[in-house]
This record gives C-alpha cells, structure tokens and sequence, in this order.
C-alpha cells in the first residue's frame, strides 16, 4: 500500500471543499432556497428566469384586471340608473299624455322631463379614475354636451371605436361601448327620444308616439348593456385563471430552486464535522513536521 509522504496538499484541499460546502449550506438555510447564483443549477436557473419573466407579466395582466373591472362596474351600475330615469320619463310621458292635465301641470311635467334629460346627460359623462367611459377611445373630455340647436338636444363629442386591454398573452378584453352606439344609436336615439317628448309634453301633442319613441330606446339601450355583464364574467373567468397560474409558477419555483432545511441542516452539520476534522488532522501533521525538524 503506498503511503503519501507529503499528504498536506490534499488536507487543505479537503479543507477548503468542506469549508465551501458549510457556506453553501449556511446560504440556503438562510435564503430557504437551493439556487442562488446561475452556477447552483443552470438548468433549474433558466427555468427560474422564465418563471419570474412570466410571473411579472401576470401581475400586469392582473392589475389590468382590477383596473378594468372597476371601469365596466361603472358603466354597467350608470346604465342602470340611466333605465331608472327613463322609466322615470315613460311615466311622466304617460301622465302628459293622459288629457286630464292643466296646462301649468303639462309645464311641470315637461320641466321634470328637463331635469330628467340633465341627469342622463352627466350620467353619460359619468368617468372612471379621469377617463370618460361613454366617448369611445376619447377619454380626456365629457362625450356629451348639452346642445339646443340639435334636435337631440345634445352634442356628441366621443368617437365610434372600442378600448382593448391586455388581460394575458395574446388575450384583450373590450371594456367600453361609445356613447353613439349606447344613447345616440340611429333609430334608438335615446336623448332625441327625451327631447321629443319633452317637446310633445310641452305642446301637448303627439305625446302617445314620444313615449313609444322613448321605451324603444331604452329598450334597446338594456339590450346593450348586457355587453357589460359578459365583459365582467370574462374578468373574473381570466382573474381566476391568472390566479391559478400565479399558485402554480410560485410552487414551480419552489420545487425548482427551493431546499429541504432538514436535508440542509444535515449536511451543514456533517461539513461542518468534516471540517473540523480536516483541521484536527492538518494541526497534528504541523506538529509532527515541526517535531521531525526539531529532531
């Protein structure tokens, strides 16, 4: 059997591996974590990169969530109260229109149309976090305004088109109808509607055609609120998904990069015996040396 006359080099080499494997240890106990620095596991390293790549565009894709989901809960509770008030008018159309009133009865009703026709307009106007909801892409200014000359009596100042918002790869949500497919449709033109009939409560004729004007209009206006309730279902259908990706990428990580601190603290404690061997063997070697030079 050979024996190593100079067995120095390989104790401090011993040393310094059990000294490097008792702080690798020591770091993942204290980090919980397995991989660190790329090094640890590449492979696992990269996966992890992915992992957090993804994860932080679903935080995204989440807050757009939430975002969006206060703005159609908006709209979708102003549509409602916009029913109420033109419920409210179809009754006051029918009371005009009943030929039991006094001309000065016909004015006050024709002045609570009025005031009915200013709520629905600022309820048009109605914004979420400084962007109108009814005027399209154009969200930096009220999409309507009040307008005498118009046979509507308001102006329209929003455009046609829809807002889209990223909720996931390659997945966007529509979060808005314009006002001109809402309240100014051709044909169900909610606000020409209410100044006809204001106009044929005040002139005390042709209110029985108004009212069936109006209850055409907002008849089809709740038709078309029904966009919002489904764009809702989609939030929380996509909200629910994210979520679960969210629980499924965090336990990944943890199977990838994450430690057994059992395991851990087991093999902290056998390098941290190994060590002190390596030291024990390397001090009785210096003194034997030391010995046979004194010799």
């Amino acid at each position: 059997m050979r024996v190593n006359p100079y067995p120095m080099p390989d104790l401090l080499a011993a040393l310094n591996q059990t000294e490097l494997q008792a702080q690798q240890d020591e770091l993942e106990i204290a980090t919980g974590r397995s991989v660190n620095v790329p090094s640890d596991n590449p492979a696992a390293a990269a996966l992890e990169v992915q992992n957090n790549d993804q994860a932080t565009f679903n935080a995204g894709y989440l807050q757009n969530l939430t975002t969006i989901n206060g703005e159609l809960s908006a709209a979708d509770s102003t549509l409602s109260s916009v029913q109420t008030a033109l419920q409210q008018a179809i009754s006051l159309g029918v009371e005009g229109g009943s030929g039991t009133l006094s001309a000065s009865d016909q004015a006050a009703i024709a002045a609570q149309l009025q005031g009915i026709q200013s709520q629905i307009i600022s309820l048009a106007n109605t914004s979420y976090q400084g962007n109108y909801v009814f005027g399209g892409t154009v969200t930096s200014e009220p999409p309507y305004a009040a307008d005498s000359s118009d046979p509507s009596g308001v102006t329209y100042n929003g455009n046609d088109d829809v807002n889209q918002v990223s909720v996931g790869d390659g997945y966007k949500i529509a979060i808005n109808q314009p006002g001109s497919q809402l309240f100014s449709a051709s044909g169900n033109n909610v606000f020409l509607a209410l100044n006809q009939l204001i106009q044929a409560v005040g002139s005390n004729s042709g209110i029985e055609t108004a009212v069936a004007n109006l209850t055409s209009a907002a008849n089809y206006l709740s038709a078309q609120g029904v966009f919002y309730g489904n764009a809702m279902d989609q939030v929380q259908s996509q909200t629910t998904y994210l979520n679960a990706a969210k629980l499924q990428i965090a336990q990944q990580q943890n199977t990838l990069g994450g430690v057994d601190m059992v395991t851990a603290a087991t093999n902290l404690s056998s390098a941290q015996t190994d060590e002190q061997a390596a030291l024990e063997a390397i001090s009785k070697l210096s003194q034997n040396i030391l010995f046979d030079y004194l010799k």
